[in-house]
């Protein structure tokens, strides 16, 4: 169980549900403190979870035992987490064994590797859970650059961004954080899966140092997935394009399949039809 990482994890959460965020029908203890700070206090969330407030405090102050599954799931509820949070809660608690191996897969299952093949047109491409991009189609390569000139290091989602910022893709107005809040997400839920992967603590302490938007993210356990990113992408011999990220889980195998796609009937989209 990482106690330090539950317990910031569980403060952070807390923090950001408000008062008028509890349901109307809930009371929450009366307290003749005025409220310093917008979010719940620790009493609150113990009433809430009906848990001691002795024992809710210890776990913020991670000098708690390994709360029981009854407890993480009185503790989610109170804090009205997400299936990816409460997930991510399970995880630091200990509930839930981390992956066998030291790292990421590496090796492409076949049925991935089909489906990729499968949408032969769009750009595409397979990325494990360290954001490694292990196998992409044609189109993706004409797109973004041709991967198999990067070395096995070079060729993370991560450390691409991090290379062509500025040059070649952005995020769309508006959305400039959402990437790298959800690269953040997904480094943040590998973390606890491979916690002894030492080049993906490596990763993650390199992405943050140069990219404040992850590093916020990170800070406040940002895990809930964000399937769906508009992106602006200057293309070298296709002008500017506006498309739209997306990314697909492949259940029970640590891949997730990334593809290209732009606005039906937009120049963006027949620019893509020409790759």
């Amino acid at each position: 169980m990482s106690s330090q990482e539950l317990a910031d994890f569980l403060r952070r959460r807390r923090e950001d549900l408000r008062p008028e965020d509890v349901q109307a029908e809930t009371t929450l203890p009366p307290s003749r403190r005025a409220r310093r700070t917008p979010g719940l206090r620790r009493e609150e969330v113990a009433a809430l979870a009906r848990v001691s407030v002795s024992y809710y405090e210890r776990l913020e102050q991670a000098r708690a035992p390994r709360p029981s599954p009854q407890v993480l799931s009185a503790l989610a509820t109170a804090l009205q987490l997400t299936d990816a949070e409460r997930d991510h809660l399970a995880r630091l608690a200990g509930q839930v064994l981390p992956a066998e191996n030291d790292g990421a897969p590496e090796h492409v299952p076949e049925d991935a590797q089909q489906l990729l093949g499968r949408v032969d047109g769009i750009p595409a491409y397979i990325a494990n859970d360290r954001q490694d991009i292990v196998a992409w189609n044609a189109a993706a390569a004409a797109l973004i650059t041709d991967f198999s000139r990067l070395t096995p290091d070079e060729r993370n989602l991560t450390r691409i961004s991090t290379r062509f910022r500025g040059t070649l893709c952005t995020g769309a107005p508006g959305s400039e954080s959402e990437f790298s809040q959800q690269v953040a997400a997904q480094l943040r839920a590998a973390s606890v899966l491979y916690p002894t992967d030492k080049v993906l603590a490596e990763l993650i302490n390199e992405f943050a140092t140069h990219d404040p938007d992850f590093a916020s993210s990170w800070r406040n356990h940002a895990v809930r997935p964000i399937p769906g990113v508009r992106k602006r992408l200057h293309h070298p011999t296709l002008g500017e394009l506006e498309i739209d990220r997306h990314t697909l889980s492949l259940p029970g195998s640590g891949f997730s399949l990334v593809m290209y796609t732009a606005e039906v009937g937009s120049p963006s989209a027949a620019a893509l039809k020409s790759l």
